[in-house]
Parts: C-alpha cells; sequence; structure tokens
C-alpha cells in the first residue's frame, strides 16, 4: 500500500502564473520566452542548466590541462590584434607560476580590446586547448578586476540552455526571480517518502534548488553526468508522468470497448496451406498473441517488432484475415507509397486467390478511381483496405473497421494515427496492430510504448544469408566500382545509396542526381536508375518496378529505399557519407540486400577523419547483424528522440529522463504507476499534469 503524498496542486497553482507575472517581463520578454516553449514559472524551474562552470578555484596556469575547463587568473604580457584573414585579438596572460595562456577572440568590440591593458588583472573561465604557442582559451568568459578584488564564488555557476535574444545573465536573474516563488516542500511533493527513501532521494523543492543553485561542495562529475541525487530525483518523476499518461490511456481506450474477432481462422488455415514457405516458431507465437487479443471485446494495442524480413506482413495478414472472417474490414497504413504499394502487392498475392477484395487507397488515386474506392470502402465491398496517410482524410469513411495495421508507425504523426482510430464505429473502437522494422531496445519499449503489448519476431526465415558489411574509405571509390561492374556482370544487381544529410532535400537530390552521372559515366555498360524523394511518384514506382524486374543493374537512390523495397536478386549495397548516419538507419538500409540465397555485401563508404562515435557506429554495424543488439547500441549513442523520430509527441520529448542513462529507474516506475493508479489515481493525475500537460491525449496514439 503507497501513502501518497498530498496531492496538493500541481507544481502548485503559483507554478502555473505567467512569466508576465515576475517584475521585469514584459510583453517583448514574454514573447521571447514563449518562443523557446517557456509559459509559466514551473517552466523556469524545470529550465535546468546543461552544465556548471566552477568559478569556485583557481588553477594555476602551468597546471592546465587540454580539454579540462578551469578558471585562472594573470596580468596581461601582450595584447596583438590582428586582421590577416578576419579580425582577431590575441592577449597573453601569465600568473605566479610564471606560466603563459593566450586568450583568442574572434568576436570583440575597441572597446573591449581596450580593456587589456598591460598589467590588467583578469579573471578568465574556459576550456584550454593547443594553440601555435602553447594552450590558449578561445571566447572565455571573462572579468577585468580591480586591485582590491580577491573574493571567488560561493558556488558553481548554471550554465541554462540558450533562449534566443535573451543573454545569460538576464536568464539567469529571470530562474533566481522565479526560483523565489517556489512553494514549500509539501505542496510541491507528490512522491510517496517511501520511495524517496528507498533510492535515496531528495524531496522535488531540495532537488531544484540544488540544481538551479549547487553548492560549491556539490559533485561536478555526478552532475555533468546526470547522475546526481537531485538529478535522479526529478528523471524518476518525469519517467513516472509518461508511463502514468500512456497508462491513462491505454485504461480510457480499452473502457471504450471493441468487438471481439473470434472466427475459427478457416480463411488464415487456407492461406497458410498456399504459401510457399512454412512460418517461423516467432511468427507462429507471435500470430497466437495477436489472435488471442483479437477474441476480447477490449481493443487490441499490440506493437510488432521484427527485423527486416522477419515476416511481419504475414502475421499482419493473417490478423487481417480474421476481421474478413468475422465480416468486418481491415486496414494497413504505411507511410511513403513504395512501402504501402509492396504491401499491397503481397496482400493481393495472398488474398484475392482466397476470394478477399483488397482495395488500394493513396493520394495518387484520384478521380474516378478514387470515388470507387471510397464507394467499396463506404459498402464494405473492400475487405482489406491498403493506403498511406491518405487513408485517414475526413472523405474516407469506412462500412466497419475492426483491424487498423500500421506500419513504421514512429514515422507518423501521432494525430494521424489517432485519426485512423477514429475510424471505428461509434460504439467500439478498431483494434490496432502496429508494426516496425526497427528493432525498439527494451528500456525504449517499456517507456514510450507502455500503452502497447510488444512483441518480437526475432527469428529470420531460413535461407536469408547473413550481409557481410565492410567499411571503407571514400578514396577508395574506384575499387568499389570495379566490383559492382563485376557483380552486375555475373547478373546480380546493386544499390548506390546517397545519404548526404543537409536540411533540403535538394541538396540530397543534387548529390545522388551526380553520383547517378558518375557512375553512368565510369560504368557505361550498365544499365542505372536513379530514384530520389524530389521526383514525381510515377516516375519512383516507374524505376522501382524496372529495379525489381531485373532490367537495372544499379540503383542510384537516396535513403527514399530505407523500407519496404524487396527485390531478392540485389547483393551489393553502397551507403555513402555512412558516418552521417544513425545505426538504426544504416541497418534498415543494409536489409535491402540478402533478401535471396546469394552471399551479400554492404560497404560503408566514408569520409575521413571519422569521429569517435561515428567509428563506434561503422564498428558495431561490421560485428552485428542483429537489429535487437544494433538497436540497443544506437539507443546508448544517440539517445530515444532520433529512435522514436521527431514527431513523437509525449514520448521521447523528456527535459530531463535519459532512457539509456535512467534505465535502472524503469522497474520502480512501473511499480509506482501500478501502485499510484490504484491506491492514489488523484496523485497520477497530477504527476502527468505537471510533466506531459496537454500532450497527453496524443502520448497513446
Amino acid at each position: 500500500m503507497v501513502r501518497s503524498a498530498r496531492a496538493g496542486p500541481t507544481l502548485a497553482a503559483s507554478g502555473a502564473a505567467p512569466l508576465a507575472s515576475l517584475p521585469g517581463v514584459g510583453p517583448a520578454l514574454a514573447e521571447k520566452l514563449a518562443a523557446r516553449g517557456l509559459l509559466t514559472l514551473q517552466d523556469l524551474w524545470l529550465h535546468l542548466p546543461r552544465q556548471y562552470e566552477d568559478r569556485t578555484s583557481l588553477a594555476p596556469i602551468r597546471q592546465l590541462q587540454a580539454g579540462v575547463a578551469v578558471q585562472v587568473e594573470g596580468r596581461v604580457e601582450a595584447v596583438e590584434r590582428g586582421f590577416r584573414y578576419r579580425p582577431m585579438l590575441r592577449v597573453a596572460l601569465s600568473d605566479e607560476s610564471r606560466a603563459t595562456l593566450v586568450l583568442r577572440f574572434f568576436h570583440f568590440r575597441a572597446q573591449q580590446a581596450a580593456q587589456f591593458a598591460p598589467g590588467t588583472r583578469v579573471r578568465a573561465y574556459g576550456t584550454p586547448r593547443p594553440g601555435q604557442h602553447g594552450l590558449e582559451m578561445v571566447h572565455p568568459s571573462y572579468r577585468v578586476l580591480g586591485e582590491g578584488e580577491h573574493g571567488l564564488g560561493e558556488a558553481l555557476d548554471p550554465v541554462y540552455p540558450e533562449v534566443e535574444g535573451i543573454g545569460p545573465a538576464n536568464l539567469r536573474k529571470l530562474v533566481g526571480l522565479a526560483l523565489e516563488r517556489l512553494p514549500d516542500a509539501d505542496t510541491l511533493e507528490l512522491l510517496p517518502l517511501e520511495v524517496r527513501d528507498a533510492l535515496q532521494l531528495p524531496g522535488l523543492r531540495d532537488a531544484l534548488v540544488t540544481l538551479h543553485r549547487p553548492p560549491r561542495d556539490a559533485d561536478v562529475a555526478a552532475l555533468q553526468a546526470g547522475l546526481h541525487p537531485a538529478q535522479r530525483r526529478l528523471a524518476l518523476e518525469e519517467l513516472l508522468a509518461h508511463q502514468l499518461s500512456l497508462r491513462r490511456q491505454r485504461i480510457a481506450l480499452q473502457q471504450l470497448g471493441a468487438r471481439p474477432l473470434r472466427g475459427k481462422g478457416a480463411l488464415v488455415e487456407r492461406l497458410r496451406a498456399s504459401l510457399p514457405f512454412a512460418l517461423t516458431g516467432a511468427q507462429q507465437r507471435v500470430y497466437a498473441q495477436v489472435r488471442d487479443d483479437l477474441a476480447q471485446p477490449r481493443p487490441m494495442l499490440r506493437l510488432v517488432q521484427g527485423d527486416v524480413g522477419s515476416g511481419k506482413t504475414v502475421v499482419a495478414a493473417m490478423a487481417a484475415l480474421l476481421a474478413v472472417e468475422a465480416g468486418r474490414q481491415a486496414a494497413l497504413m504505411a507511410p511513403t507509397e513504395l512501402l504501402a504499394e509492396q504491401h499491397l502487392a503481397n496482400l493481393r498475392g495472398w488474398l484475392e486467390p482466397l476470394g478477399v477484395r483488397v482495395c488500394w487507397l493513396a493520394g495518387k488515386v484520384t478521380g474516378k478511381a478514387r470515388a470507387q474506392a471510397l464507394a467499396q470502402v463506404a459498402s464494405g465491398a473492400a475487405q482489406v483496405v491498403v493506403g498511406t496517410h491518405a487513408l485517414m482524410q475526413e472523405g474516407v469513411a469506412f462500412h466497419d473497421l475492426a483491424l487498423a495495421i500500421v506500419d513504421e508507425q514512429h514515422r507518423f504523426g501521432v494525430h494521424q494515427r489517432l485519426a485512423l482510430r477514429d475510424k471505428g464505429q461509434r460504439d467500439a473502437v478498431p483494434h490496432q496492430l502496429v508494426m516496425t522494422a526497427t528493432p525498439i531496445p527494451r528500456t525504449l519499449a517499456m517507456s514510450a510504448y507502455a500503452d502497447l503489448d510488444v512483441s518480437a519476431i526475432d527469428e529470420l526465415p531460413p535461407g536469408r544469408t547473413p550481409v557481410t558489411t565492410i567499411a571503407l574509405a571514400a578514396e577508395r571509390r574506384p575499387e568499389l566500382i570495379e566490383r559492382i561492374r563485376a557483380a552486375c556482370a555475373e547478373g546480380r544487381q546493386a544499390y548506390w545509396v546517397c545519404t548526404l544529410i543537409d536540411d533540403s532535400d535538394e541538396v540530397v537530390a543534387q548529390a545522388a542526381q551526380s553520383t547517378f552521372e558518375a557512375l553512368t559515366l565510369a560504368l557505361p555498360e550498365l544499365r542505372i536508375g536513379l530514384v530520389h524523394g524530389r521526383q514525381k511518384a510515377a516516375d519512383k514506382q516507374a524505376t522501382m518496378r524496372a529495379f525489381k524486374q531485373g532490367e537495372l543493374g544499379l540503383l542510384v537512390a537516396t535513403t527514399v529505399i530505407e523500407v519496404g523495397v524487396d527485390v531478392p536478386n540485389a547483393s551489393l549495397m553502397v551507403i555513402e557519407n555512412a558516418e552521417r548516419l544513425g545505426l538504426a538507419q544504416l541497418h534498415q538500409l543494409r536489409g535491402r540486400v540478402g533478401r535471396g540465397s546469394a552471399a551479400s555485401s554492404c560497404v560503408l563508404l566514408y569520409q575521413s577523419p571519422l569521429s569517435a562515435m561515428a567509428r563506434e557506429r561503422l564498428d558495431t554495424l561490421r560485428r552485428s547483424n542483429d537489429g535487437f543488439e544494433i538497436a540497443e547500441k544506437d539507443l546508448q549513442l544517440r539517445g530515444p528522440g532520433e529512435l522514436l523520430g521527431t514527431r513523437q509527441t509525449g514520448l521521447a520529448a523528456f527535459r530531463i529522463a535519459d532512457l539509456a542513462r535512467d534505465a535502472d529507474l524503469l522497474p520502480r516506475v512501473h511499480a509506482l504507476a501500478d501502485q499510484l493508479l490504484q491506491a492514489a489515481p488523484a496523485t497520477a493525475a497530477a504527476v502527468v499534469q505537471r510533466w506531459v500537460g496537454g500532450a497527453a491525449r496524443y502520448a497513446s496514439a
């Protein structure tokens, strides 16, 4: 039994006060803060420092180490202004250790340069690095000292995430004013005392004060690593809020009810008998879980994850047949027309021989064809509907949607998934089956997908050959072109993927275009195709079809081919600028080869020199073909935001918590969520309101 802390107002009523209530915050300043998402006092309380500067002590210049931030004090020995390539100010400081440090500035005013007269005492804080004449600090923060001035800082100085148009000193002052309005500890506290005691964590008020104003003896290393008890206290409550939000959504949705699908599975058996392959043990296990879910009078909420080529679509097809057998409809939604078309081809090939009518509805279906498709969907004549986000548009009305299948769900905005869910009958919601070929690390599944039951197809079909992965420096490109020539001469096919990352699709398209032109010159005997995101859909489809049918030997493409392209004869893939991509995306791309019985290779072409993180990514990919192991590593290296996709409103947007770092808190979070939902629902609601607020509905879509 949990003895809940008093469920007072959320981060107290005072926390909801607008920032305009602070002295000196007029409309212009409030607008700048709002642009950064800072609207209330609570937002400033939770706008935590990104790092700390230790100005409580001085380091002798002789003992400085490159890369270690410190505070130094010395007298100006010499000043030099230069304008050879761009304006530059160099100030030489020396101290009692008789060593010299150079302060270098590229942006400065004449008045600033005049401050550094020889003999002036200066105190500077920054990170030394090797320069032309020993160590130097580039653009350190500094202060010119008066002759009698000696005092050091009493505490660590917080450095806040920047807010455009507001200087660091002004931002620190605003946070200080907001902290003066922190309520007393009892009003703020929502976590049970026994939970805090068990983990040796402070109360919320103490944690906030410590993080904004850490004492001079605070453990700086723990603070920088995010492992200080004050940070853990906030991370625990934030993880709990997201967990509760998702779980409450699941409870609310399941109370709406769904109509059970309890057929004998005759159509499924006919499909299994007609397939040219046997289901793997993992496919059979996951299908059994799905079938059991669909038989319940509450909506199924299941995520099926499986590596590229593990056979998720067959499981989805079998689930769709259970809906059809019950006289109802199933819909499958994919994020791109390429992927949706591939699902359409598979489902038509499998289901139409069984007498099941499969309908296609995508953005490019227009005019009479669209009107006809909409009529079939509305009348129930279309039993299985396949499409893109066009399925969720207002004009699409289903006759009786029983099952909504969403592929690669992290590529959809949450509003889109809600729109498909709302296409069911008024008295019940459709069952939901979500599929992803991006294996999800266990820690992420435990938190970001707390509203879903998670199944894994963790076994590849027999006959699939592991892909050999090698990393090559870009200088060895000519060797690679010869390798492609040899592979295509033997009747095999290859991909060349251009992954130049830029804010503009146009730049990626240009990179693909120039690569296509260079390879066409280098390999005149080959038929080469080009696919990128700026082409018309019809042109893309035509090129992909030609490649699939073996009419093209080499396909130059952007990452548009990352999901859903199945060409068993393609056995070689080159990924250019591989160092720029995350592990999960590289693994997805690599999954386009090795789909047949021929030995397959993936070449990661990189630009030297590699950063330490890029080297680790490429090494991981070379070592492993296991998508689940790769996903865990990707979470460690990149964090959850990129893994889930930027549009996962309410999921990965943690302010303090870090799923990789704080994974050990999750079992405690799960247990506490169970207890609060049962014993203290008002406290649970207050925790969600504090951290998630209005994002709650979208968090469970």
